[in-house]
């Protein structure tokens, strides 16, 4: 495909180009003491109970994870449990991909068959099966996947020009009306786990779409909402009167919150933007003085673990070991991260959020998003 780099490539550019950041590693000296921070063996720990929660309680006789909403819950637990260290063909691995299997389509989408959520799906089963891949099995899967991704992004495809507010996105299934920075995100993490590099061109028509969605006025951003609040976060889509989770002010302006300026910024890395960028500098102001492993800023408890998903993500993505907040002060955040998931694991092993918003009281979609989580706190070397 024209732009395509290998993973690695893809993952030396963006370390090049992230180690500048504000969220620099601080020197031993200058480094965080953590009392009370979790060991590696704690965090080992806690994934093992995790992991046998899905295998014992979470997972069906026929592979499944929470059916009922699709297979994009079995993709996430999949790749969960991949992240975690199990091999391919452990049998719970094995037994989650089989299932998946059932749902590859002759289009190439990774879906349920009838229309629904089929960019969402598609985005994280092709990482699942990229993820699973170290030996090739699921190139061909790989492949049909991606290039289904590609057809769906609004594009010149279909007649929508750079001018148009959603180009280079997409929403939750094909052609769908709205496109929004979630559903772009993930086909983003998709087509860098098919080894899309910063220079595809599908992924410089996301960061248009990306770009539009931060509240930050500027050559890439001249709609309405820009310049309204302009203090540099995320909302989730601008489409028509536009839309973010976290509601809108007196003014009509989308306020920002976490979970979606992270996934703002790690796509704006994969896409390439350097540490000087307005936008990449924008963003990191806006974290760092709404730095919380407490809470989703912006959002309080809702979708909490989908927060600690995207923030550790992000975060191992720029490539720092401590993220400086507004008041100077250095968090080790792989440390805060962990320990804060370690607090909230239940007895069995599982998580749960009691904020329902995004089904996040399912245990199997909140420990997969822990899981995850905490597969980028274990230390860089480990993994």
């Amino acid at each position: 495909m024209p732009g395509r780099c290998s993973l690695i490539a893809a993952q030396t550019v963006l370390f090049s180009l992230c180690l500048p950041l504000a969220m620099s590693v601080a020197n031993d000296a200058a480094a965080p003491t953590q009392q009370d921070a979790p060991t590696r063996q704690d965090i080992d720990e806690a994934i093992a109970k995790g992991i046998n929660f899905l295998r014992v309680t979470g997972q069906a006789d026929d592979g499944s994870y929470t059916k009922q909403i699709g297979p994009g819950a079995t993709a996430l637990a999949t790749m969960a449990v991949l992240s975690s260290g199990r091999s391919v063909d452990d049998p719970q691995v094995a037994k989650g991909l089989a299932y998946l299997q059932t749902f590859i389509q002759p289009d190439g989408s990774i879906a349920a068959p009838a229309p629904g959520i089929t960019n969402y799906e598609t985005s994280l089963s092709l990482e699942c099966f990229a993820r699973a891949n170290k030996d090739g099995r699921y190139t061909k899967t790989i492949e049909q996947a991606a290039n289904f991704l590609r057809d769906i992004q609004f594009d010149e495809g279909e007649e929508k020009a750079p001018a148009d507010t959603q180009y280079g996105g997409v929403g939750y299934s094909a052609k769908s009306p709205g496109a929004d920075l979630s559903n772009t995100a993930m086909l983003l993490d998709a087509l860098k786990a098919a080894g899309a590099g910063p220079n595809d061109p599908a992924v410089q028509r996301a960061l248009i779409f990306v770009s539009r969605c931060q509240n930050l006025e500027s050559q890439h951003n001249t709609l309405k909402f820009a310049a309204m609040i302009n203090d540099g976060g995320f909302y989730y889509s601008p489409m028509g009167e536009g839309y973010g989770a976290a509601g809108k002010d007196e003014k009509g302006a989308l306020r920002s919150y976490g979970s979606m300026t992270y996934d703002g910024l790690k796509s704006m890395l994969y896409a390439g933007v350097t540490a000087d960028d307005p936008r990449v500098k924008a963003a990191t102001k806006w974290l760092r003085s709404n730095y919380s492993v407490e809470e989703n800023p912006g959002l309080g408890q809702a979708g909490l673990y989908y927060y600690y998903h995207l923030m550790a993500k992000a975060l191992d993505v720029v490539g720092a070991a401590t993220f400086e907040d507004a008041a100077g002060a250095k968090h080790d955040w792989r440390a805060e991260v962990a320990r804060a998931l370690l607090k909230r694991q239940q007895a069995d092993g599982s998580w749960t959020n009691p904020n329902n918003r995004w089904f996040e009281s399912d245990p199997n979609l909140a420990t997969s998003f822990a899981l995850l989580a905490l597969s980028h706190c274990r230390e860089p070397a480990a993994k």
